[in-house]
């Protein structure tokens, strides 16, 4: 594996590697590696010549207040990981590299319109738009490329493929499924700001998922009502302070009235400093 920190070093090993026709595949991350990454890291490598990840704290998709400064690093911990999961090329860029005239200076930004405004989108109103400009400025150093992205956050996985093909980059979006720890949580890099008790009761996002669709299943079709029934599980949890539930359109990610079994169910639960999402499919 070879780790490089520069746009221009990037380019040129992936120039040298489409020159001997490989086929690239792109993993971009935060760090702080857990199972879930490292689950698109491998896919990546099974399906591609030549495996890009990523490695960027990206501040744009952090509003004021949130966790960028404490958010959890291990950089060397990362590279073996990366390696051991098939990395070729580990492209780990300092701000400055990323953000030339400081991060103050960036004028450009990339917006996806719609499919932002829900959920994580009115939550977190500037997130969206922070991941967009950064990943837009990524595909384009790669370039031609699989990119791999985990369905945990699913809407930010529908919001890049849209941006993806509405601004023509040589780029195929590839959805990978949620790696969970054995009682069900979604693996994600903030389950370390959790304390053992907050841990223990975790889970019950996504068992409330769960239940949600297993009712549309068994026949209820008001949405207004699995997404009580979701609430209550989570209310009931006493560490846990519901952000929201909804049951929305896979495709579009519009909020639905009328549940069926293409819908697809999300909520966002906060465990003391934690902040965690979920998601599941009610078909399968």
């Amino acid at each position: 594996m070879k780790t490089v920190t520069t746009v221009a070093e990037l380019r040129s090993l992936l120039d040298d590697a489409r020159r001997q026709q490989h086929r690239i595949g792109f993993v971009p991350t935060m760090g702080y590696l857990h199972a879930g990454h490292l689950s698109l890291i491998e896919r990546a490598a099974a399906e591609c010549d030549t495996v890009v990840t990523s490695i960027f704290v990206n501040p744009l998709q952090f509003a004021p207040g949130e966790d960028l400064e404490a958010y959890p690093r291990d950089p060397e911990g990362d590279s073996a990981k990366a390696r051991e999961a098939g990395t070729d090329v580990l492209f780990v860029p300092e701000e400055a590299e990323m953000f030339p005239d400081g991060r103050a200076a960036v004028r450009t930004t990339v917006h996806v319109e719609g499919l932002s405004a829900a959920m994580e989108g009115a939550s977190r109103r500037t997130h969206f738009g922070g991941v967009c400009t950064i990943v837009a400025k990524l595909f384009n150093v790669v370039g031609e490329c699989r990119a791999y992205f985990g369905e945990k956050d699913y809407q930010q996985l529908v919001i890049v493929r849209q941006m993806a093909r509405d601004l023509s980059f040589p780029v195929e979006v590839v959805g990978c499924p949620i790696v969970r720890e054995p009682d069900g949580l979604a693996m994600s890099s903030r389950n370390v700001y959790l304390t053992p008790d907050e841990r223990a009761e975790a889970p019950v996002l996504r068992r409330a998922l769960l239940a949600g669709a297993a009712a549309i299943r068994d026949g209820m079709t008001d949405a207004a009502e699995v997404k009580e029934l979701m609430a209550s599980m989570i209310d009931a949890a006493p560490y846990a302070r519901l952000d929201y539930v909804e049951v929305a359109d896979p495709d579009t990610l519009e909020p639905q009235d009328v549940a069926t079994t293409t819908s697809r169910l999300f909520g966002a639960v906060r465990f003391g400093r934690a902040r965690l999402i979920d998601n599941v499919g009610v078909g399968g």
